[in-house]
């Protein structure tokens, strides 16, 4: 995610986020998501709580505002704590930012005399937030931050966190159901002039994801092989510190999902299983939610039950709403299929199905 501290988790992400109305605002985040936490919400399961409601941010406001340094190092903390625990588990450490830190929720006008290291800072840790509030499951909340990392990104001339936001909010827009939109975010990010190789294949993979969803088969399999090809050029000096994160597991995963959008099950099975891992950073985890989804498609019911076996135990530990939002789907979507007879999963896999979405509950509430 973070441009600066090179440490970042990566980007994961109605119409386009931009520095108009929505970023101007710099009202209503902070309480949102502070009411809507605390004794576990839809947003997890409250694996943040040993930060705490009162967590310390480290930030110490001085009369021309927060320190630069004080601002990166807290968004090192909120990275290291999604990567650790999913964007739940980092929740209560952003409700204290927006409470402690009264430039993180400022409208970006009034920033525009600001010092320019301190609205990159500034910047980067709206774009963290806005990340970790998406995986939390705080859809509006995580779009209104986008659209203000985006602003003091404009303002100050960083580009690239600029670029990361829009490819931050392509993936929120295609999430929930926006998938022009998301296109639109993607071809904002992707600019007028050539891009390095990594930044390049990221804005393939969101292109590939939104235009799959819009219906189209060959050119989202056509846009992720072109997102491959870049992807073995390696990591070139015009690629930014945060690119470092798109690995080959990454893009396996959204080769496998992409495939697995257009209905290509066989193909989309082994991508995500090599992207799937019981251990690594949390927002991999994922990648296994569409693994199950991939699998009971492709009516491999053997190793969906092995898989619902493996992930049910601790499921309730899972700290991204993205993720718990697949599981729970797929669940349902077996126990619907009941009804149909050419798709009707096997009684053992719909007695998984109950024990998954068991499993699940208590994150939602």
């Amino acid at each position: 995610m973070g441009v600066n501290t090179g440490a970042g988790v990566g980007a994961r992400t109605g119409t386009g986020v931009g520095a108009g109305t929505e970023a101007g605002t710099g009202t209503g985040t902070g309480t949102e998501v502070g009411a809507r936490t605390g004794a576990g919400t839809d947003a997890g399961t409250g694996t943040g709580t040993d930060v705490g409601a009162d967590a310390d941010t480290g930030v110490r406001d001085r009369r021309d505002g927060a320190d630069p340094g004080a601002l990166l190092a807290v968004t090192r903390r909120l990275i290291d704590l999604d990567s650790a625990g999913g964007g739940s588990a980092a929740v209560p450490l952003v409700r204290a930012v927006m409470r402690e830190v009264p430039e993180a929720t400022a409208a970006p006008a009034s920033l525009a005399h600001t010092g320019s290291d301190r609205l990159a800072a500034l910047a980067e840790l709206c774009e963290v937030i806005g990340w970790i509030l998406f995986d939390a499951g705080f859809h509006a909340a995580a779009h209104r931050v986008n659209a203000r990392a985006l602003a003091l990104a404009e303002l100050c001339g960083d580009r690239w966190t600029a670029r990361l936001t829009l490819l931050n909010d392509s993936m929120l827009l295609a999430h929930t159901g926006h998938p022009r939109a998301a296109l639109a975010a993607a071809a904002r990010a992707r600019g007028p002039r050539p891009l390095p190789p990594r930044v390049a294949t990221l804005v393939l993979i969101r292109e590939a994801h939104a235009t799959a969803m819009l219906g189209a088969r060959r050119e989202p399999t056509d846009l992720m092989a072109r997102a491959g090809s870049l992807f073995l050029d390696g990591v070139s000096r015009g690629d930014p510190a945060w690119a470092w994160w798109i690995d080959e597991r990454e893009l396996a995963g959204h080769r496998g999902w992409v495939a697995a959008r257009v209905g290509d099950f066989d193909r989309a099975v082994p991508l995500l299983r090599a992207a799937a891992a019981p251990t690594g950073p949390s927002y991999r985890h994922l990648f296994t939610a569409h693994l199950l989804a991939a699998l009971t498609g492709a009516g491999a019911w053997s190793d969906a039950e092995r898989l619902i076996a493996d992930l049910a135990p601790r499921a309730a530990g899972i700290g991204s709403a993205r993720t718990t939002e697949s599981l729970r789907d797929t669940a349902v979507r077996l126990l619907r299929a009941r009804e149909h007879r050419h798709d009707r999963a096997p009684a053992s896999v719909r007695d998984a199905a109950v024990f998954l979405l068991e499993s699940l509950t208590p994150a939602s509430r």
